[in-house]
């Protein structure tokens, strides 16, 4: 009797990217094995058609205090309808599944998300496949280090309990063979005889903003609750450094004003900004890659999906590129965006959608699904070393091919991530590879908005916007510079240049507290960002009405080096400001290395141990902000001693005490790698 195949659901829920990534490697992995997969961000998904599916794998994530990423807060309706009372416990019997989180171990709340929804979907009468598989950033190898195992136990036992996933048997893998198809999107070449009539009447901002818009939602890459125009143009009025010039960091200070609307931000609000490529790098990869820069390129629209790949010719001079999804199903436009109205060049799509000369190339980048077109039907064919069958020289070739083994996994990890080399520098290593742009399009890492806590107050400082910036440096194994992209073109902008910045709002972790909270804040380093933000706010509400009081703990290495805000943070210690203690206020600083015993501001609480218990007992709330590595646990545990110490409290208590306070909303902690 022919066995039916089925085809395997991978919902996703991503906030940057990662979720997305890691549910497409476990497709391609599915997919090596003739298993049928279907692929869809879980606020695209009807919930009420769970109970239908075999199996269904979710890749989550989990931002900052266990919070769940963008898409999944898109699916509200999806996770309501889950948390459903009638539904009972056996709603999804039959139904097998498993879970994979992406989280950081630096917080509290690791990998909240997966483990709250794994123990919904088991309440409701699903079967694990396999135990829920957690993905650590902390950890040397990121997520992968706990991705690779768990599907290897995935594909072994899916195998047993629904064998009608593999046609083929649980041993079989397609083969990689020297042939490869059609990439995910086309790109089609036309003439064009003049731009639209409607970029000579568009001023500076509306032409940046269609470009803007236009480029992210032709970009393979787009994630579908992402939005594609900025919120507003900034232009930077103040840059200056916080630290010495010996320091081995460099912050700095950055303010800007707004050149188009202003938007209405509250404090605890973080900023996202699109970064500058560096030309010359952009230049580089077009001229690498053999492409022509002038040429313009346009996309279909939503009505167009189903339409074949082609559109009116027009004539002259400008050649006129189309990009189209050949696989339609979880290709994402922005509804805002009309995407035939404003050609783009290529060069300028470059610049702003694909990440050439700052991320490294995810593993995809060495190895891919690809297709073979006949007769209009699509056939699986196999993993292929893309690159490889692009490369021209056979030493290349075979280099790349070992990359792509899983022999030299741990090799390609060397070479690719713990030395962060860009796509740029891929290529460059691999002279003779010669990859067509629609290959390149669906491969290079997209250019991702990197998010900044915004430090200033728009009660205190309305039209303007600032950010406490570190200029993110380091050394790699082989002893290379590196340097983050967005923070060293920020740091490197002059207030005189009318550079305008495109940016985008979105709430944080650290929601604005009412005047008449009392405020218990936590900032070591760059942490203290937020807080600036609150105290400008609340010196400014103190100027109309009464303010309750705020304690704030800063900590850095040295008070002449890196002691961030010095004067800010004193003026509002004195003559009565909202830190002094006239205003039951206070303001205390930890700098670790200006004595032989390091101090943090863990060793601070412990010294004002009888004020934040008073605080705490007049219903304060908490806020921590820093770094993730061992600040915000040895953050939590300061505060378990304290409220043991004072109360009287076993441990257990005073952790169950500050629990409580987690699900009153009154403990926030956001924190960043």
């Amino acid at each position: 009797m022919e066995i039916k195949s089925k085809k395997l659901l991978i919902l996703y829920a991503t906030q940057t990217g990662n979720a997305l990534d890691a549910a497409e490697r476990i497709a391609r992995e599915a997919e090596r094995r003739a298993c049928l997969v279907v692929i869809r961000s879980t606020d695209e998904y009807d919930a009420s058609s769970l109970p239908e599916e075999d199996a269904v794998i979710f890749v989550v994530s989990t931002t900052g205090q266990g919070d769940a990423p963008d898409s999944m807060k898109a699916m509200l309706v999806f996770w309501r309808f889950l948390l459903q009372r009638n539904l009972g416990s056996h709603w999804l019997e039959g139904v097998h599944y498993a879970v994979f989180g992406l989280g950081d171990s630096g917080y509290q709340k690791y990998n909240f998300v997966a483990k709250k929804l794994d123990k919904r979907l088991s309440d409701l009468g699903a079967t694990a496949v396999v135990e829920r598989g957690l993905g650590d950033d902390q950890h040397p190898s990121g997520y992968e280090a706990a991705l690779d195992p768990w599907m290897s136990a995935l594909w072994s036992r899916l195998s047993e309990i629904k064998p009608n996933f593999f046609p083929e048997g649980p041993n079989f893998l397609v083969p990689n063979v020297e042939l490869i198809g059609r990439p995910k999107f086309q790109v089609t070449y036309h003439n064009i005889d003049k731009m639209d009539s409607q970029l000579s009447s568009a001023t500076d901002f509306e032409y940046l903003e269609m470009q803007i818009g236009r480029a992210c939602s032709m970009y393979a890459g787009k994630v579908s609750h992402e939005k594609c125009k900025p919120d507003a143009f900034l232009k930077m009025i103040k840059n200056f450094p916080l630290t010495r010039a010996s320091h081995e960091k460099d912050v700095r200070h950055l303010e800007f004003e707004f050149v188009t609307q202003v938007v209405q931000y509250e404090i605890g609000g973080v900023l996202e900004v699109l970064p500058s490529q560096n030309p010359a790098a952009v230049d580089s990869f077009i001229q690498h890659c053999n492409l022509d820069p002038e040429s313009f390129i346009s996309s279909g629209s939503h009505s167009q999906r189903s339409r074949p790949v082609f559109q009116q010719t027009y004539t002259k001079f400008v050649a006129l590129a189309q990009i189209h999804p050949r696989e339609l199903e979880n290709h994402h436009l922005d509804d805002n965006v009309n995407t035939l109205e404003v050609p783009i060049k290529l060069r300028t799509f470059v610049e702003l959608t694909m990440d050439v000369a700052s991320a490294s190339p995810r593993r995809y980048f060495f190895e891919a699904r690809s297709y073979l077109c006949h007769n209009d039907a699509i056939y699986r064919s196999n993993f292929l070393v893309v690159m490889s069958f692009f490369a021209t020289a056979e030493h290349e070739k075979e280099r790349l091919q070992y990359f792509a083994s899983p022999e030299g996994r741990d090799d390609l990890y060397q070479y690719n991530q713990k030395e962060r080399r860009t796509v740029l520098e891929v290529l460059e290593d691999f002279p003779s590879v010669q990859m067509p742009f629609e290959w390149l399009v669906q491969l290079v890492p997209p250019l991702k908005k990197r998010a900044f806590s915004i430090s200033s107050s728009p009660l205190a400082h309305p039209n303007q916007v600032h950010l406490t910036v570190d200029v993110v440096s380091w050394t790699t194994p082989f002893k290379r510079k590196r340097r983050g992209l967005c923070s060293t073109w920020l740091a490197s902008l002059n207030p005189e240049q009318r550079i305008y910045i495109p940016v985008w709002f979105r709430k944080g972790l650290l929601p604005p507290p009412p005047p008449s909270l009392p405020l218990i804040l936590v900032g070591p380093g760059t942490g203290c960002a937020p807080f600036r933000g609150f105290v400008d706010e609340r010196a400014a509400q103190s100027l109309s009405g009464s303010i309750a009081p705020i304690i704030l703990f800063f900590g850095c290495r040295n008070e002449e080096n890196d002691f961030l805000y010095r004067d800010f943070w004193s003026s509002h210690s004195q003559n009565d400001g909202v830190l002094s203690e006239a205003k039951g206020g206070g303001f205390y600083a930890a700098f670790s290395r200006d004595q032989p015993l390091k101090v943090y501001v863990q060793h601070k609480m412990q010294e004002q141990s009888q004020r934040i218990w008073n605080l705490l007992c007049e219903g304060a709330a908490i806020y921590v902000a820093g770094s993730s590595t061992k600040m915000p646990s040895d953050v939590m545990l300061a505060f378990e001693e304290i409220i043991s110490k004072e109360s009287g409290a076993p441990r257990e208590s005073a952790a169950r005490w500050l629990r409580s306070l987690e699900k009153a909303g009154k403990y926030h902690v956001e924190a960043w790698s």
